[in-house]
């Protein structure tokens, strides 16, 4: 997730748990320092303890030896991400009593182990189970348990093969096919379609960390949502936005939640984006390697993004020939609407979906790519038979490392 622009922060509890924020340790540093305005906490509408979040919740609770024995004790050859403050691990459980089983068999799992001095990792570690214990939807990961023994916090997640949209879209090498443009689009539809169920009357919570290393993908490139730590309950009442702490990741917070601290589910729209226009060039939102004028991907593109002639400008030419030019000029307005300054001007996600609906997303044939999924040892066997293919395995399918996610470069 990059380097921290910052000290790790001690921010407050970004869920309904009626923790204080000012239990917080504010050694730390964030951009809402600078602001006072800002709010340094935000105070919950209905207060829920650590114990009624666990109780409520729809997944399986396990104990510590279980989660060893399912990852074959956390072997470092497991691991699929790492990070901020914990790993991730591949692991296995049976598939219908959801018991730990042996290596090759039952169902795939992910299984995140958090640092056992992380305090605000506790809390975010207790934000994903209120969250994804509670919600259920196609373009969500899937929490299928968690472990809280003594100071050990795990989290046990469905296993996602094709890891991160950020690796398939940043990382180079034999291993990483670009992404086409019609998988490109079908991933922008579902990942709207899920800040979509996100945002609706029902549900009613603001995401704040949308960006492309928690987007994760089946086998299928069906991309789900992940990494709840810093998920809001929205507005109530007539109350238009939750004053709270800036968190969330460098270049892809909302300049008016940067300006304020008043997070509204507009502030996602900004965040989603800056993600299609990183589909749309196959750049990194921030990048102080690209020439002078060019580290900000949002600074530099906008201005091309309204002109059809020079829209091409933007664009990823890996993926030339692939898509039409009134195709490709409509996602570019779509992302610039997004990306307006004045957060009214923004669409909001039910309408990006339908947008994105209207443009005719194909029924993505992913032979191609599962082709070039075998021959880069991305099948479990080939990687313990090669070696030398193993880590570039492990790679291609890691998870985004798992952070407490400050703004990050």
């Amino acid at each position: 997730m990059g380097v921290c622009l910052s000290a790790q922060i001690k921010a407050e509890s970004p869920y309904n748990t009626g923790l204080n924020s000012k239990n917080s340790n504010s050694a730390g540093n964030d951009l809402s320092s600078t602001n006072s305005k800002v709010s340094t906490g935000s105070v919950p509408q209905t207060p829920r303890s650590e114990g009624e979040i666990l109780k409520s919740t729809n997944v399986k609770s396990y104990t510590l030896a279980e989660l060893k024995s399912a990852t074959r004790n956390f072997r470092p050859d497991s691991v699929l991400g790492e990070g901020g403050f914990g790993s991730v691990f591949k692991g296995w459980i049976d598939e219908n009593s959801l018991a730990p089983a042996k290596p090759g068999t039952g169902i795939v799992i992910a299984v995140k182990r958090l640092n056992q001095e992380s305090f605000q990792g506790h809390r975010e570690w207790l934000a994903e189970v209120n969250y994804l214990g509670q919600f259920s939807h196609p373009h969500l990961v899937r929490l299928i348990g968690y472990c809280l023994e003594d100071e050990h916090r795990l989290l046990v997640y469905e296993f996602m093969p094709r890891g991160s949209l950020e690796n398939h879209l940043f990382r180079r090498g034999s291993y990483f096919q670009p992404l086409s443009w019609s998988l490109r689009l079908k991933v922008a539809l579902d990942a709207a379609k899920g800040l979509a169920f996100l945002h609706s009357s029902e549900t009613k919570v603001i995401y704040r960390d949308f960006k492309t290393s928690n987007i994760l993908l089946d086998s299928d490139y069906n991309a789900k949502l992940s990494d709840f730590g810093l998920a809001k309950d929205g507005p109530t009442g007539d109350k238009s936005h939750v004053s709270t702490r800036v968190m969330g990741t460098y270049g892809y917070a909302a300049p008016e939640y940067l300006a304020t601290g008043h997070l509204t589910t507009k502030s996602d729209v900004y965040s989603y984006g800056v993600v299609l226009l990183e589909m749309l060039s196959g750049k990194r939102a921030v990048d102080k390697n690209r020439p002078s004028g060019q580290h900000s991907l949002v600074e530099w593109a906008k201005p091309y993004l309204a002109n059809k002639r020079k829209v091409f400008s933007v664009l990823d030419s890996r993926l030339e020939g692939q898509y039409s030019s009134d195709e490709s000029y409509r996602v570019a307005t779509l992302a610039l609407r997004c990306l307006s300054t004045e957060s009214k001007y923004r669409p909001n996600m039910d309408e990006v979906v339908r947008i994105l609906e209207q443009l005719k997303v194909p029924n993505v044939n992913v032979g191609n790519q599962r082709r070039y999924r075998r021959k880069s040892a991305d099948d479990v066997t080939h990687a313990r038979t090669h070696k030398k293919s193993c880590a570039s395995a492990r790679a291609h399918t890691s998870y985004p490392r798992p952070s407490a996610s400050p703004l990050y470069a």
